[in-house]
């Protein structure tokens, strides 16, 4: 593991001195903020590549911000940065150059990694994905039996699944509707199950999404897809016809029966959870077309250049990344609300899940330090207004303080009636209702009881992000993706911590391998687990052992 020496967090000159500043501005309330300034809210408030972001109700002066950007110059955030864009090995733990940027740049733009110019290879399979998509879409690609494919099955998991399936939901409205598009992650069978059991084998085709060919649950699944297939197609050969690969080991791809003509390359310097616009995005191009998956990359792009380029103060993923530092690390507040007021963005909280948490969940810094201080934030939400009717609640009165992203749409995908009025007050609202909250003067003065007062009474003073768009498109999705990406590197960087490794999911990953072993040799093998594992793979063993030869559960009618 190569090491890198910086200056501690703690010792940094501006992290002291907004240790000393916090306890100035802590117990300042959002309604005073606003009151001594009357243009808070147009003056903290930015636009920046088609999003309007209004950060006017954070718990924040101007010194507060004067102090976060410098905290983000003394952490050399623009040196990582350049570091990052020039293709440098900034993934330490593993020794590799982090250029997810490079997915989404332009033909004749170019990016380097040990001298070489790799550009030029995504284009070359981003141009393969767009032919193989074309041919999908216009019914000229048919199965083994001569029928055009009418369902696309992703087969993948973590990077290879969250990003495929947020992308397709959040651009249904633009897809190919005679095309239907089904999601497989997860090892438990009954996904598998239910994403195949209206599904045609003739008019099905797989995309099965590991970059190894070695993933467990991905190979699992892609077995009983194979298996399911050629129950009803019997000839081995109609693998070729209705399985592609993302991948780059092109002897398992073989080996499986796929024809590595359609095998889809991608590289190392790829993380799973930043690859939906790499070749993991195969069914989102399929779905959308070509053209709308360009303009999603260029979205990508333009964000990146906006955070490569704009000075700090003026930037918006380095401001955003600054604001939860400041909660995370001053505040102690340990989640951040992600609430689109957009029903297609709904799995876009999920999305985010892995690329915040995966990224910033990390114990120790880049030089192999432990960290004194709190890292990565649990990320978390739903789409508004069904969490105004969910968890709400905590948020205006609980007793624990976080802060919210909001992100709302100025047009319709779906005009109906008021119907999006509706929406866009009860986004405004609930930011509105946060920051300022009802006091029990107001309370009282609506006539409420007494004793109903405090229970009526809204403390206010709940920090939230406002990112206002125009219109959900392939481009807007591009620029919010990149805008969260970019924010968690800018956190990760002040924390001093890999943002790009994940050693994190190995250790379960590995025991379960060796449990599973256990498990199918039965009952006269020696368990050497803690007493707890013994005795939960012993009682799944007898349970396996009773019920085994039974096809379907017995039902108590009692």
């Amino acid at each position: 593991m190569t090491t890198t020496k910086f200056t501690p967090l703690t010792q940094l000159a501006a992290w002291k001195s907004l240790e000393a500043h916090y306890p100035k501005v802590c117990e300042l309330h959002l309604r005073k903020l606003f009151a001594d300034d009357p243009k808070r809210g147009e003056r903290m408030a930015m636009e920046a590549v088609g999003i309007y972001f209004d950060y006017s109700k954070h718990r924040i002066t101007d010194e507060t911000l004067k102090l976060l950007l410098q905290l983000a110059e003394e952490s050399g955030l623009k040196s990582r940065i350049d570091a990052m864009f020039r293709g440098e090995k900034i993934n330490v733990t593993e020794n590799r150059a982090v250029l997810h940027v490079a997915l989404r740049m332009p033909k004749g733009k170019s990016i380097f990694v040990d001298g070489e110019d790799v550009v030029p290879e995504v284009h070359t399979v981003l141009d393969k994905m767009a032919h193989f998509s074309d041919r999908i879409r216009s019914g000229e690609w048919k199965g083994h039996t001569g029928k055009p494919i009418r369902n696309i099955i992703n087969i993948g998991i973590g990077g290879s699944d969250l990003g495929p399936v947020m992308a397709y939901e959040a651009l249904r409205h633009y897809s190919k509707h005679e095309l239907t598009f089904r999601f497989v992650s997860n090892i438990d069978g009954t996904d598998f199950a239910e994403a195949t059991r209206d599904l045609d084998p003739e008019e099905t085709l797989f995309i099965i999404s590991s970059k190894t060919f070695t993933t467990l649950e991905t190979m699992t699944n892609a077995h009983t897809a194979r298996d399911w297939a050629l129950k009803n197609l019997k000839d081995p050969a109609a693998v070729a016809r209705h399985f592609v690969a993302v991948s780059t080991n092109a002897g398992e791809v073989a080996k499986f029966g796929i024809d590595t003509a359609n095998m889809f390359e991608f590289w190392d310097w790829v993380g799973g959870r930043y690859s939906m616009d790499s070749a993991i995005g195969l069914s989102t191009m399929i779905a959308i077309g070509s053209d709308a998956f360009h303009e999603m990359l260029d979205g990508f792009h333009q964000m990146d250049e906006h955070f490569r380029t704009a000075p700090f103060e003026n930037n918006l993923p380095v401001l955003m990344g600054l604001l939860a530092i400041w909660y995370n690390n001053f505040f102690g507040t340990e989640t951040v609300a992600v609430l689109p007021y957009e029903q297609y963005l709904k799995r876009f909280p999920a999305y985010l899940q892995q690329l915040t948490m995966e990224s910033n969940g990390k114990h120790v810094t880049l030089d192999g330090k432990e960290v004194s201080y709190q890292t990565g934030p649990i990320y978390w939400g739903e789409p508004g207004t069904n969490g105004q009717h969910s968890f709400y609640q905590l948020i205006h009165q609980g007793t624990k303080l976080m802060a919210c992203d909001f992100i709302a749409f100025a047009q319709p995908l779906n005009p109906l009636g008021r119907h999006h009025d509706l929406l866009l007050a009860n986004v405004f609202a609930q930011a509105e209702a946060l920051a300022f909250g009802k006091t029990a003067e107001e309370v009282r003065a609506e006539g409420t009881p007494e004793r109903l007062v405090p229970a009526r009474t809204f403390e206010g003073n709940r920090p939230s992000s406002l990112f206002f768009l125009e219109r959900l498109t392939p481009m807007a999705l591009g620029k919010l993706v990149a805008l969260y990406e970019h924010s968690v590197f800018t956190q990760g960087t002040i924390w001093g911590i890999d943002s790009f490794d994940q050693w994190g999911v190995e250790l379960g990953k590995a025991l379960a391998v060796r449990i599973i072993s256990e498990i199918e040799k039965g009952s006269e093998v020696d368990l050497k687990h803690d007493s707890s594992t013994n005795t939960l793979i012993q009682r799944y063993q007898r349970s396996k052992e009773q019920g085994h030869g039974n096809k379907k559960p017995s039902v108590n009618s009692g």
